[in-house]
């Protein structure tokens, strides 16, 4: 480990090889925490590169279980929608909230989710506290989706190799020591989906990612970076403020700005879209999505779930995009998609 140390400290990139030792090292239960510590210090002050990112995703899915969905025989695009976190704004779910927006539209977003680090609610937090089965194998996932259109991938459960990690990135997450593990969550979601929307906790992360989505062979995404009325930074596209994005598309990557005032949003203050703790955020998702929450709330939702309809091909900006989900919600069937979670029992024992 202390000769690839070295080399991040002289400002070097990795090589894909070198990234490759290096994964194995770091989940290996005899390579010291310290070591381990120090490699991811000197990989985040060096600044990561793409194709450091994309190998250590490709390495890292390799170890995970594999839910084994077949994306030739679903019946719509396969799609995730997830965010970084980090932004330390405490919002309410809301690429949870779009992902029963977009699945009530036919798109099949397998979302990749986990328990809440950087802030009061992850993912999974809420979804528990909405009376969802988060612990889905693959067989009883695969029956989920199948089902219900959608599904939801628990990554503590589909990375177990992350285990020999958890003390030590527990200790730098106290230090407030950010490291790459900060960045890959919605990268690692092991079903592989070809098209993806992030949102990242800053904005020179939009063509990072972008790139490293490329280079991972997706079909479209688009990574996005919001700011508050203040000028802080959100893991969404932002209706407080301009967003930056980066789009793959045709394999090329470009990057743009959204603005909500050009999309017949009214600005937003971000006080009004901060969630609380799970049973709070879990009433907030099924306010938005049996119509008794409008406003600012319901905007943001329709604007990311705008925007996840645009990744998924089914439309053609993000404003026929905002229509797309207004219409999931008024109708009710946004929300008669999680009734449908709530009442998911697998028949398959794993």
């Amino acid at each position: 480990m202390q000769p690839l140390i070295e080399k991040l400290r002289a400002g070097r990139d990795l090589t894909r090889s070198e990234v490759g030792i290096a994964v194995s090292l770091l989940l290996s239960p005899e390579t010291d925490d310290r070591d381990k510590a120090e490699f991811l210090i000197a990989l985040h002050r060096k600044g990561e590169s793409p194709e450091e990112i994309a190998v250590f995703v490709e390495q890292l899915i390799d170890r995970a279980v594999d839910p084994g969905i077949d994306t030739s025989k679903l019946e719509g695009p396969m799609v995730d929608v997830c965010g970084t976190g980090g932004d330390g704004l405490d919002l309410f779910n809301v690429s949870t909230t779009i992902m029963f927006i977009l699945a009530a539209a036919g798109i099949v977003v397998v979302k990749h989710g986990n328990r809440s680090v950087t802030s009061r609610c992850g993912s999974a937090d809420v979804l528990e506290a909405l009376g969802v089965r988060i612990d889905l194998g693959p067989e009883q996932l695969r029956e989920c989706v199948k089902r219900n259109g959608f599904g939801f991938v628990f990554a503590r459960q589909y990375h177990p190799a992350f285990r020999t990690l958890a003390s030590m990135r527990e200790r730098l997450a106290e230090a407030k020591q950010r490291t790459i593990f900060n960045l890959l969550g919605p990268l690692l979601n092991p079903a592989r989906p070809p098209r993806q929307l992030i949102g990242v906790f800053a904005p020179r992360l939009t063509t990072i990612f972008a790139d490293v989505l490329r280079q991972l062979n997706r079909e479209h995404a688009w990574v996005v970076h919001g700011l508050t009325e203040s000028g802080a930074g959100m893991d969404d596209i932002s209706t407080t403020g301009v967003t930056t994005l980066a789009e793959l598309a045709d394999g090329k990557v470009t990057s743009g700005v959204i603005d909500p005032r050009w999309l017949g949003i009214t600005p937003a203050a971000v006080a009004e879209l901060q969630g609380e703790d799970a049973p709070r955020n879990a009433e907030i998702l099924v306010g938005i999505l049996d119509g008794t929450i409008r406003g600012p709330m319901r905007d943001i939702a329709a604007v990311n779930a705008g925007g996840g309809f645009v990744v998924a091909g089914v439309a053609e900006n993000i404003r026929a995009g905002i229509d797309l989900a207004v219409e999931q919600i008024d109708s009710g069937a946004a929300l008669e998609k999680l009734k449908a979670l709530q009442a998911f029992q697998p028949n398959s024992a794993a």
